[in-house]
């Protein structure tokens, strides 16, 4: 079966167009647009009209290509941003003139779809899954085989992403040394809230999104993206603190010239690259996994239980649109 998938975070909106045989996806095209939706969202509780718009451009572009794909149903979710705004229902009505059933999903359902999207490529295997967003951090710790129920533990969504913790903090363009020390310190406190909560901390910590993703490419200076290189790459903490090294001391502006940045994405890397650093610290992790599995492919998963009448792996059932 034929499925889509559009995932509007606070940063980037993105869509999952995929084929699904024997209940896991096989083949898959994903597209990235840097819509920004959360900009001044944590200062002013509402979405902008701008904000609003650019989600709409790109929506408008992603219901293009559904359409030329023809899937047999498409879910679209907005996650951190839409949670936050006071306003999420005039974005969420926009979007449903486009012929969507757009829902606002609660956080932990965004780590359930999370997990079960990364777990495919570590069958049995109990691992601790983050996904640090422009607007929040989802954690799910667990195990996941396929046939049997899904085992999670610890799942739990934080209000710590790159969006939210530049604009808290990071105020100076570059920011200032007690800036980035003031957003570290705030984001490992609490961090280390979550790790205590975690009666075992597994080996593995795999990491999705944005942030760990371009941080792959810098680290590697990839001119053009490749997503089978940076897919189940090892990011090493000192990797890590290296990138930091690096843009703390420039503007977003020169950030945006770096190999493997997209320009759009530079004025909120450094905060994001910070977030990394001390989600690793506060678990004692030297290294982490980075899975270009996230969400969008625990959705397609997702859709194609409700297709096939199963009741869905994670517990939820989306609303889809055909």
């Amino acid at each position: 079966m034929l499925v889509a998938a559009i995932d509007l975070g606070t940063v980037s909106s993105r869509l999952l167009t995929a084929r699904i045989e024997d209940g896991r996806v096989v083949e898959s095209t994903k597209r990235t647009v840097i819509t920004d939706l959360g900009e001044g969202v944590d200062a002013t509780g509402r979405l902008s009209d701008a904000a609003i718009a650019r989600v709409y451009e790109a929506v408008a572009g992603f219901v293009r290509e559904i359409r030329a794909f023809g899937p047999d149903a498409v879910c679209t979710t907005l996650t951190s941003a839409a949670r936050d705004a006071q306003n999420g229902e005039d974005l969420v009505g926009k979007l449903a003139s486009l012929g969507l059933c757009p829902q606002v999903i609660p956080g932990e359902i965004e780590a359930r779809l999370t997990f079960y999207g990364v777990a495919h490529d570590f069958s049995g295997e109990r691992i601790a899954v983050a996904d640090s967003g422009g607007g929040s951090t989802e954690f799910a710790v667990g195990a996941y085989t396929p046939g049997m129920p899904l085992e999670l533990e610890g799942v739990r969504s934080l209000n710590i992403g790159c969006r939210r913790v530049t604009d808290r903090f990071l105020a100076g363009d570059p920011p200032a040394a007690e800036q980035i020390d003031a957003a570290s310190a705030w984001a490992r406190d609490q961090f280390e809230t979550y790790w205590r909560t975690c009666a075992c901390r597994p080996d593995r910590l795999v990491a999705v999104g944005g942030t760990v993703t371009t941080l792959v490419a810098m680290v590697h200076k990839l001119a053009v993206y490749d997503s089978s290189f940076v897919h189940l790459h090892e990011l090493s903490l000192a990797d890590v603190q290296a990138c930091i090294d690096m843009m703390s001391s420039i503007p977003a502006d020169k950030i945006a010239e770096l190999p493997g940045i997209q320009p759009k994405r530079a004025p909120v890397m450094l905060g994001g690259a910070v977030i990394i650093r001390e989600l690793m610290r506060a678990g004692g992790y030297e290294a982490l996994t980075v899975s270009e599995n996230s969400l969008l492919v625990g959705m397609a998963n997702t859709i194609g239980e409700v297709l096939r009448g199963q009741m869905p792996v994670i517990g939820w059932t989306p609303e889809l649109s055909r």
